[in-house]
């Protein structure tokens, strides 16, 4: 299953290293600064930051990648969503009435004092 955390992913660094998927994305920080002659070599997919693939693949790897179409859907969807500005300008949000009105209280003055 894709989703389980504790499913085992091999290192794009480092092939002896298997790491399970949740800490996956603090191995492969912690790799790429123990191996940064390795990590020199690897470019990171645009949709998938786990993705390490040689320079040299990348584009056919972004042609293939299975995040590609997550990414893909999230751009149409908010492309269909009404832009912020509108829902700024739209607001007919307006704060309810306030009885409170401290200038008058503190010239009144209050004839009880304050003890802790």
């Amino acid at each position: 299953d894709l989703l389980d955390p504790e499913r085992i992913i091999q290192c794009p660094l480092v092939k002896h290293h298997r790491i399970r998927a949740r800490r996956f994305p603090y191995h492969l920080v912690k790799c790429k600064e123990s191996n940064p002659e390795i990590a020199k070599k690897l470019a990171t997919c645009p949709f998938n930051a786990r993705h390490l693939v040689p320079q040299a693949d990348l584009s056919s790897h972004i042609v293939k990648c299975n995040d590609r179409a997550f990414m893909e859907q999230d751009v149409v969807s908010r492309s269909c969503e009404p832009p912020q500005e509108q829902l700024k300008d739209g607001s007919t949000w307006q704060a309810p009435p306030c009885d409170e009105d401290w200038e008058t209280e503190l010239q009144e003055g209050s004839e009880s004092t304050f003890v802790w």
